[in-house]
């Protein structure tokens, strides 16, 4: 039995029959070889620099980037020094294999490689998670999970199929903020929930949307291969408008401000409320950026309404909102609360607003912030009546990213693995969807149908370019 087929198998079992204790094997603080996990990285600049950081106590075997002057790039800072807290990091990074392909990369290593963090942009999370778990191998996929509703069930079906460890980097379902809101909730803090508004203020001053396709091209510089980058999708000449950041906005690529932050600000209540999926969706924005009759770019400001029908049990209306657009102020706010929060500046970027969710109830509301953070109750009365709610969630004590290492070591459970993470991924998806049929949408989850508009299924998938298939 090699190392990784064991690390699989171990996952299955008792948390203390996975491996040796550590004290046996080296004395406290000690990790010795044997309790380590062999990880991978595929994008590994940007996000995927925060994430694999998280995982330096690991063996990080091999990285894989189209771009290796961006990831050097993102481990520094302004004056071009090795930022701090990235030390062990860019030592990681300077003894591991590199790769371009990620294919080439499990070709030649995969019997040395245990898990694969993957941090590129959308398009690519699929068939690079799918081909990973094919092999074996435990994954960890940042959110949005995909790129399209076709590609989240793709994704659950294989994890299912090759019983591998996953998760979705949504690190706010690990956090206990977003926890203790649930139990308030559960609790019967606000009463019954019959109405959740979510908000970002991305992507104003994050990244391009509802602009043109960039016409001519620019040279690819040197360290990039850009066919990889494109990957599945249409081919376009180079341009410095889509890598390494601004893909986000771009329907090729990217899923706008709802697929960036929605993970972040709706899982909570799909959580809690046990929404399921959407009876009917259906969105309304602002202009596509178009070239000619195709849009090419995410509008820059949207609203997405959800009606969630719970198989009989009290409906609720979900509502997103990004661009700058807000949900009406609640009655029971009090005057001197902002309805957002000013989080003052951030060192590491624009300051850290980004959004909020209001659950609104029949006997109060529930206020928190990105990731479920800083839950708080109103009228304020309700936080101390329900101070002393049962603690019905177990609190992880690890970070997300840490999670999914030690259940891939069979010691914990993954807080957002796929068999959850792809209906979030769903729903979230669908709002994209509406908005691109331009008329509302009611899918039907078991055919992966949209009777009422059966035009829109084409926005439930995407054909892929040359060899790449899922």
């Amino acid at each position: 039995m090699d190392r990784r087929t064991f690390l699989k198998g171990s996952a299955l079992t008792a948390a203390g029959l996975s491996v040796v204790p550590r004290s046996v094997l080296g004395g406290a603080g000690h990790q010795p070889p044997s309790d380590t996990l062999n990880i991978a990285g595929i994008g590994v600049g940007g996000r995927g620099t925060s994430n694999m950081n998280a995982m330096t106590s690991e063996n990080i075997v091999a990285i894989c980037d189209i771009d290796f002057d961006h990831v050097d790039q993102s481990l520094r800072d302004g004056d071009g020094n090795v930022a701090d807290g990235l030390g062990a990091l860019h030592e990681a990074y300077e003894q591991a294999e590199r790769y371009a392909d990620y294919r080439r990369m499990f070709d030649d290593l995969e019997d040395e490689i245990d898990g694969v963090v993957i941090s590129t942009p959308d398009h690519l999370h699929a068939v690079a998670a799918q081909e990973a778990m094919k092999r074996g191998l435990h994954v960890y996929v940042e959110k949005p999970l995909t790129r399209t509703v076709r590609e989240a069930r793709t994704l659950m079906e294989t994890a299912d199929a090759m019983d591998v460890v996953t998760q979705m980097g949504n690190q706010g379902h690990t956090h206990p903020d977003g926890r203790r809101a649930i139990e308030w909730v559960w609790d019967g803090a606000i009463g019954t929930v019959h109405e959740i508004h979510a908000w970002t203020d991305r992507p104003a001053s994050w990244w391009p949307q509802g602009v043109s396709r960039t016409q001519g091209s620019m040279p690819i510089p040197d360290a990039v291969n850009w066919d990889l980058f494109l990957g599945p999708a249409p081919e376009v000449p180079y341009h410095e408008a889509y890598h390494p950041f601004d893909w986000r906005g771009w329907v090729d690529y990217g899923t706008g401000a709802l697929g960036d932050m929605g993970a972040h600000l709706i899982d909570h209540a799909m959580w809690a409320l046990d929404l399921g999926a959407p009876t009917e969706v259906w969105g309304s924005s602002n202009a596509f950026g178009r070239d000619g009759d195709e849009r090419v770019s995410w509008p820059t400001a949207e609203t997405v309404h959800y009606t969630f029908g719970r198989g009989g049990r009290d409906p609720v209306r979900l509502t997103w909102y990004d661009g700058g657009l807000l949900p009406p102020r609640p009655q029971a706010l009090p005057n001197d609360v902002p309805l957002v929060r000013d989080l003052g500046a951030n060192e590491d970027g624009p300051p850290p607003s980004w959004g909020g969710a209001i659950w609104v109830g029949d006997e109060g509301i529930l206020m928190h912030d990105t990731y479920g953070r800083n839950p708080r109750l109103y009228p304020k009365k309700l936080e101390a009546q329900h101070s002393d709610a049962p603690r019905q969630l177990p609190r992880v004590g690890t970070s997300h990213q840490m999670n999914w290492v030690e259940a891939c070591k069979g010691r914990a459970e993954a807080t957002c693995p796929f068999d959850y993470a792809a209906p979030l991924t769903e729903t979230l998806l669908l709002g994209v969807v509406a908005l691109q049929a331009g008329a509302p949408v009611r899918y039907d989850p078991r055919s992966m149908a949209i009777p009422n508009a059966p035009d829109a299924e084409q926005y439930l998938r995407r054909n892929y370019r040359g060899e790449w298939s899922l």
